[in-house]
């Protein structure tokens, strides 16, 4: 769906993004991570075609950003971090509006803003202010303005930023059920903790870089701990020779993605006692993301000392 090639922005004096090469999968969602600074929004302006990057290629649906700005348009919803809405405007009109100012007809308009509406879960609100909408209803309307036309593609940049907690679910039930309505999202976000209730895959973006050269599967995997008593120099080989993949290992403990479920999990840990391994913990981590993240982003870092302070 979307293809990144060699992209090079540059800002005066400021190089943000440096060669970066990514596909996105179709009908997925992707979280974008990363420090403050770290390319993230110059990356989906870039995607919008809101940017015109130095050099390399954005490629979305098949269409070139340079050479189909007003085509990519037409197939893509974009939502920045600060949006503003028309308070006094009734939800109706906020949605009608938006219909209108991207090409929907006269005639169509009214019925895209229902169906925009319906997808958020706004049809009880058409009627009340925007401005009078709670701080996850005004970003539920923020987003029903941005899909009114019925993109494939949808970026979103740092949308739980500022919801309290039950938004935050609701924000996550809303992005699977477009995901599973077979729109492809892009998400910014530098909450760890929560990506993996709806994002498919993480992209670390690190210094304009990409962290690691690729995307890391959340979905399908399990991420599991394993803690050796008596350290074993061989131990990653062996894991890697299981089909495990390594996210992190040395002699004493390794942290690994495994295909499967439960009995998968039963034949590694078999294979381990088996081999002479002395298994003191195996099991899922909970902190694995956060394990991830840091390990790509800061190698020394501790993943497990407060890593909200760190991460935008």
């Amino acid at each position: 769906m979307i293809e990144i090639q060699g992209l090079v922005f540059e800002y005066p004096g400021h190089r943000a993004l440096h060669g970066v090469s990514l596909t996105i999968a179709d009908k997925a969602i992707t979280a974008l991570v990363g420090p403050n600074g770290a390319g993230k929004t110059t990356l989906l302006r870039c995607m919008a075609a809101l940017e015109t990057p130095y050099a390399g290629r954005v490629s979305i649906d098949g269409l070139d950003t340079r050479e189909a700005p007003r085509a990519i348009h037409a197939r893509l919803g974009y939502l920045p971090d600060f949006f503003g809405l028309y308070d006094a405007r009734s939800v109706r009109r906020c949605l009608h509006y938006a219909a209108r100012a991207h090409g929907i007809a006269a005639k169509d308009a009214a019925g895209a803003a229902l169906v925009a509406a319906a997808r958020v879960g706004l049809t009880d609100r058409l009627e009340q202010p925007a401005g009078a909408l709670s701080r996850g209803l005004r970003q539920r309307l923020a987003i029903a303005q941005a899909i009114v036309h019925g993109p494939r593609v949808l970026l979103l940049d740092e949308p739980a930023a500022g919801l309290d907690p039950q938004a935050r679910r609701d924000l996550s039930q809303l992005l699977l059920s477009l995901r599973d309505g077979g729109m492809t999202l892009v998400v910014s976000s530098h909450i760890l903790a929560e990506l993996e209730d709806y994002s498919d895959r993480m992209v670390i973006v690190d210094n304009g870089r990409i962290a690691g050269g690729q995307s890391i599967a959340l979905k399908g995997a399990a991420r599991l701990r394993v803690k050796l008593a008596a350290p074993r120099n061989d131990l990653k080989d062996f894991l890697a020779g299981q089909g495990a993949r390594i996210e992190s290992a040395d002699a004493a403990q390794a942290l690994v993605a495994l295909e499967g479920g439960a009995a998968e999990r039963a034949a590694l840990l078999a294979a381990l006692v088996g081999a002479g391994f002395a298994v003191s913990e195996f099991a899922e981590d909970a902190k694995a993301l956060e394990e991830v993240y840091f390990a790509q982003v800061n190698p020394r870092a501790d993943a497990r000392n407060g890593p909200e302070a760190h991460i935008k």
